[in-house]
């Protein structure tokens, strides 16, 4: 396969002239700061060489390069010299952005800049103040919590991070769930214990019209369900663009406001036995599209703190599906299960059989467990309303209520 590529694939095209590096991606070192990553268009970069810094605006910063490192396998190699055509990064220079351009110290000639997306989606980042709290992560404070995003946006260009009213809550401003997921997943791995609140949409307002961010979203299913992802993408504002037939599956284009995306994949992979592909690309903002239903089900909530007992749960089992296996440890105000009615319902799985004397044959009978559902970091980021969150931590992952005794939520009734 390599030596396929190697004859095969065409080598850069390269000008000859001064140097030119457009920078495309920004990676961040605790020991030697920022560090620009860009394919060099033309010219050499050595070590210590002395460049301009071209920026948006066209200012030009005099900077100098302190290391030259080219990419090799997994990691990074030291070189003292990098040729047109090589992808490579740079340390040294400071205040450069994506879509700054490195070029001659004496002639700077800028390359066409690239654009970031706008984040079109926040989520409310707060403490784990859940009565588990700390016995699973290393990192728990606002503090530690406060440092690690600030440390992310060094990085991480698409997020911005904003304040709220509260020193314990930080809203959090990204590209949708998964960019935002993917930053939750690495925050937990390090040992990070937060609370992440229901992904929020962010409206805007274009000349004096109420605004949405919309996408376009491509779906390749079986032809005989089509018609059942018409009818969801349908309900959620979205407009059918093409229907394509592939053999004997169908591709279907829709644009959809990003609000629509939102809990849909999960929809769709039950509706069509997880034979539906789907992807989806942001387009812009386009007016406002008007409510979109929420889900249809209410939550089954904890009453009680303590243990998972199988015998409540298969009493229970008519009311709803379960998130929790037996034996899990649960505590009050945390979201168990879904309830197969509109309105959610407080149940108590901690009661234990009585074991009295009287005993009847035949009514000893086996607790049926049905197995629970299983949320991934993205599935539950969908799944949770406006008064839950979705408790994070090393190793678990938990949806509970925001006011977790059934008294605080009537009167802080959202």
């Amino acid at each position: 396969l390599l030596d396929m590529v190697i004859e095969h694939v065409p080598a850069p095209k390269v000008s000859e002239g001064t140097p030119q590096m457009l920078i495309t991606s920004l990676d961040f070192s605790a020991f030697t700061g920022r560090i620009a990553i860009g394919r060099l268009e033309r010219g050499v970069l050595r070590e210590g060489m002395p460049i301009s810094l071209v920026k948006r605006d066209g200012t030009v910063m005099k900077s100098r390069i302190k290391e030259l490192h080219t990419f090799e396998g997994l990691g990074r190699k030291k070189v003292q010299e990098v040729i047109a055509g090589d992808i490579c990064a740079i340390i040294g220079i400071e205040g450069f952005e994506i879509g700054d351009t490195i070029a001659d110290f004496e002639n700077p000639e800028a390359l066409q800049t690239i654009s970031i997306d706008e984040p079109t989606m926040s989520m409310l980042f707060t403490i784990n103040d859940s009565p588990f709290f700390g016995k699973e992560g290393k990192f728990v404070t606002s503090r530690h919590i406060r440092d690690r995003l600030t440390k992310e946006l060094e990085k991480n260009l698409a997020m911005k991070l904003g304040e709220t009213d509260s020193a314990d809550k930080f809203m959090v401003f990204g590209r949708g769930v998964l960019h935002l997921s993917v930053l939750i997943e690495t925050m937990r791995r390090e040992g990070y214990e937060l609370q992440i609140g229901q992904p929020q949409v962010i409206i805007k307002e274009i000349d004096g019209v109420k605004s949405e961010p919309i996408e376009e979203l491509t779906i390749d299913l079986p032809e005989h369900l089509s018609g059942r992802a018409v009818e969801f993408v349908s309900i959620r504002k979205g407009e059918m663009i093409s229907m394509e037939a592939k053999g004997e599956r169908m591709i279907v284009i829709f644009k959809i406001p990003s609000r629509g995306i939102i809990g849909l994949r999960n929809l769709l992979l039950t509706a069509t036995a997880g034979e539906a592909i789907m992807a989806h690309r942001y387009i812009g903002y386009e007016p406002y599209k008007g409510e979109i239903p929420g889900r249809n089900n209410g939550s089954l909530i904890s009453m009680e703190n303590g243990k998972a007992i199988p015998y409540s749960i298969d009493k229970l089992q008519d009311r709803g599906k379960f998130f929790v296996n037996p034996n899990d440890e649960i505590y009050e105000g945390q979201v168990i299960g879904e309830n197969s009615r509109s309105d959610d319902m407080t149940v108590n799985v901690t009661k234990m059989k009585k074991q009295s004397n009287v005993r009847s044959s035949g009514n000893d009978e086996k607790a049926r467990i049905i197995p629970p559902v299983i949320f991934s970091l993205e599935e539950a980021l969908e799944y949770i309303q406006k008064d839950e969150y979705v408790e994070v931590t090393p190793k678990s992952l938990r949806v509970r209520k925001i006011y977790l005794s059934e008294t605080d939520r009537k009167r802080y009734k959202f």
